[in-house]
């Protein structure tokens, strides 16, 4: 099953797309409130996700499940997709997508702070200053490029970008409990999330049909971000001699995320935005450095 060459192409595809969806959000949330946003997403992802399990001959372990697995589903299905892209949608409704993208990226910092109390893992000096240096970037980023003045475009924005980081983290450090087939996991998760998501827009939105263009974006987020991407991410985990051979190209992305923003939403990227992001990725390399993934 070794075919590195193919794993590079999986793996690539995937940063790609990853590296396209800072542009995706902030376009389409020019036609649709978060909300609306993540309903039409959540329901595209979920329908890839239940065909691709049919196209495997897999769908039957949908059925399979136990009655905590289901309910872990339902855990899940709140933290992620719900709450998850609620709280970053929201994030990147009230920030620029130079800024919330980059902040977003810093949740496996976020993982790692986490992993102390619910996991009781012990940091090491060398973690500690890997922390030190992305939070400064996220400072630098925040307060573009005034981090003594500590002034934000938007502060609530700057929270709920950190504050996706924090769900995100849970949603992998309960994940791990979770021995179920992935895609079948996932798709369940998804599943449970959705009425979550249509309860409330009846209560704080409107249930209306999106315009062509939200529907699109809508369509290319579900299907891209939330179901092609994971595949292609696991096809390349598949093929890999090792995780370490492809995971340092997760770090392509925010950089190439820059020129799509510039490009497709026609955002001017500030000096501070680039020298922050060098900070937040020098840090996540030193976390890995530290654990010996690198």
């Amino acid at each position: 099953m070794i075919n590195q060459k193919k794993s590079y192409c999986y793996a690539m595809s995937a940063v790609l797309i990853w590296s396209t969806m800072a542009s995706a959000f902030k376009i389409s949330l020019r036609y649709l409130e978060p909300i609306q946003l993540l309903l039409y997403s959540g329901a595209f992802a979920t329908l890839f996700l239940g065909l691709l399990l049919v196209k495997q001959g897999k769908f039957s372990l949908v059925f399979r499940c136990s009655r905590n697995e289901y309910a872990l589903s339902v855990l899940f299905g709140l933290l992620n997709p719900f709450l998850y892209y609620l709280v970053l949608l929201k994030a990147y409704d009230l920030l620029p997508a130079q800024q919330a993208q980059p902040l977003n990226y810093t949740w496996a910092i976020t993982l790692t702070l986490l992993s102390i109390p619910l996991l009781k893992q012990k940091i090491s000096a060398l973690e500690l200053l890997a922390l030190l240096v992305s939070y400064c970037g996220v400072v630098i980023i925040a307060t573009e490029g005034q981090p003594f003045q500590l002034t934000f475009s938007s502060p609530l924005g700057v929270v709920l970008a950190l504050t996706s980081t924090l769900i995100w983290a849970l949603y992998w450090i309960f994940n791990t409990r979770d021995t179920r087939e992935t895609v079948v996991a996932l798709f369940l998760n998804f599943l449970c999330g959705f009425p979550f998501v249509v309860v409330y827009v009846l209560i704080f939105s409107d249930l209306t049909w999106p315009s062509l263009p939200g529907l699109l974006g809508a369509a290319y987020i579900g299907l891209l971000e939330m179901g092609i991407s994971f595949v292609f991410w696991l096809q390349a985990l598949k093929y890999s001699v090792s995780t370490a051979r492809i995971g340092n190209l997760i770090f392509i992305a925010p950089f190439l995320s820059l020129v799509f923003i510039y490009f497709l939403v026609g955002e001017r990227i500030l000096p501070a935005t680039f020298v922050g992001l060098v900070l937040i990725v020098s840090g996540l390399i030193l976390q890995k450095v530290a654990i010996g993934r690198v």
